[in-house]
């Protein structure tokens, strides 16, 4: 802080200080980030739904195939006599890829439903209501009589 009273810049510092305050709290702002927040947690319950429970039946209906363990080996571990790896293997663990994939199908789809579902709500706000019907012609012409009256009275 002393520095920027010795720059003379404390006044740039307090409306900055306010310019974001504004920016923060503003609705939209704090909307974004509960929706970021709610998404990161439903990536999470997605992620568990398809590794957890999706794949496994998959695996299961495809003759036992353990997605997670999918994988093309391009470079064997090397081991010690004692077990230790000395290096790593290297491996294109494409069944992860299957897996992460299945998770972006299932998060899109559910985002799009939301997306469509909120379209549906905010069209049925913008949707006014009708116009009142037009009077009838009997109406009409005894209002028309009733304006003549009030004219002539006037007279």
């Amino acid at each position: 802080m002393k520095r920027i009273k010795s720059l003379g810049l404390e006044k740039e510092a307090s409306n900055f200080v306010k310019d974001f305050k504004a920016f923060i709290m503003r609705g939209n702002v704090l909307d974004m980030a509960v929706g970021i927040i709610m998404g990161g947690a439903f990536g999470k319950i997605v992620s568990s739904l398809v590794s957890d429970i999706v794949m496994p039946l998959v695996g299961v209906m495809l003759g036992g195939v353990n997605f997670s363990e999918l994988k093309f080996t391009l470079y064997q571990a090397v081991t010690d006599a004692q077990g230790t790896v000395i290096e790593p293997e290297v491996a294109l663990n494409y069944g992860s890829f299957i897996q992460v994939t299945v998770d972006f199908i299932i998060i899109s789809f559910a985002i799009f439903m939301m997306i469509k579902m909120i379209g549906k709500l905010q069209r049925k706000k913008e949707e006014a209501p009708a116009a009142p019907a037009a009077p009838s012609d009997e109406v009409q012409l005894l209002t028309q009589i009733r304006d003549l009256l009030e004219k002539k009275e006037e007279e």
